[in-house]
C-alpha cells in the first residue's frame, strides 16, 4: 500500500490514540504524503536531519523523539514543538535556559528508563517525583507527558513495562500544577503499539508500518 493508505489504516485502528509518524531517513515528499493523509504529528530522531528538510514540510506538529545532545539544544528549541526525550535534570535546565533566551515555553516529555538499562538514557522511575519538584521552578518549560523505550524483546514481553509506565503516569497526573501537567503517555512502536494501547498509551510512535523498513 502507499504511504497515504497506510496512514489511513493506522489512524482508523488507533481511534483516539495519537499517532506520531516516525520520519527518520524519510524524505520531505513522503512525509508530506503522510500529512495529507491525516497525520498531524511527525517525530524525528536527529536535529540535523530534521533541519535539512523542515522547510519543505507541510504544517504539522513536530516532535523530537531521539536522544538530544547538549550541543544541539539551542537548535532543537528553535525547531521542535515538543521534545519527547528529556532524560536528565541537566538537560531540562539547559532547555529552559535556551527557551528563555528566545521567549519560548518549550513543551517536553520526560523519558523514563523503565527497564533500568544502563546503556539507555532516561530518568529512573524512583527518582522522577523528586525531579518533578525541581522542574516546577523552571519558567520556560512545560512538562506535558512521559515517554519510554522498553527493553528489546518479543512484543508481549513489553507489556509489564507498559503497565509500570501507566501506573507512573497515573501517579504523576495526581500532582499536576503550573508548568507540570502530564497529559500524554508516549509508548509503543511498530512492533508493539497494540499492546501499548491496551495498557494505556495515549500516543504511539510508528514508522515502518507507514514508510516501510529503513535501510
Amino acid at each position: 500500500m502507499s504511504v497515504h493508505q497506510n496512514v489511513k489504516v493506522i489512524l482508523k485502528e488507533l481511534g483516539n490514540t495519537k499517532l506520531v509518524c516516525v520520519t527518520k531517513t524519510v524524505d520531505a515528499q513522503r512525509i508530506n504524503e503522510s500529512i495529507r493523509a491525516g497525520a498531524t504529528i511527525i517525530g524525528e530522531s536527529k536535529v540535523q536531519e530534521y533541519e535539512s528538510k523542515c522547510d519543505d514540510l507541510l504544517p504539522c506538529e513536530r516532535h523530537l523523539i531521539g536522544h538530544l545532545q547538549s550541543n544541539k539544544v539551542r537548535k532543537a528549541v528553535q525547531l521542535f514543538d515538543v521534545i519527547q526525550t528529556v532524560d536528565s535534570l541537566k538537560l531540562i535546565q539547559d532547555i529552559n535556559k535556551k527557551a528563555g533566551a528566545i521567549g519560548k515555553v518549550q513543551r517536553v516529555f520526560l523519558q523514563i528508563n523503565i527497564g533500568k538499562e544502563p546503556q539507555k538514557f532516561g530518568f529512573m522511575q524512583d527518582e522522577i517525583l523528586q525531579t518533578a519538584t525541581v522542574i516546577r521552578g523552571l519558567k520556560n518549560i512545560r512538562v506535558e507527558g512521559l515517554m519510554c523505550i522498553p527493553p528489546f524483546g518479543p512484543p508481549e514481553q513489553t507489556r509489564s513495562y507498559f503497565k509500570r509506565m501507566k501506573a507512573l503516569y497515573d501517579e504523576m497526573q495526581q500532582n499536576g500544577q503550573e508548568n507540570f501537567d502530564i497529559l500524554e503517555l508516549s509508548m509503543g512502536m511498530s512492533g508493539d503499539y497494540r499492546i501499548a494501547i491496551e495498557e494505556g498509551a495515549t500516543m504511539v510512535r510508528i514508522g515502518s508500518f507507514i514508510f516501510g523498513d529503513r535501510e
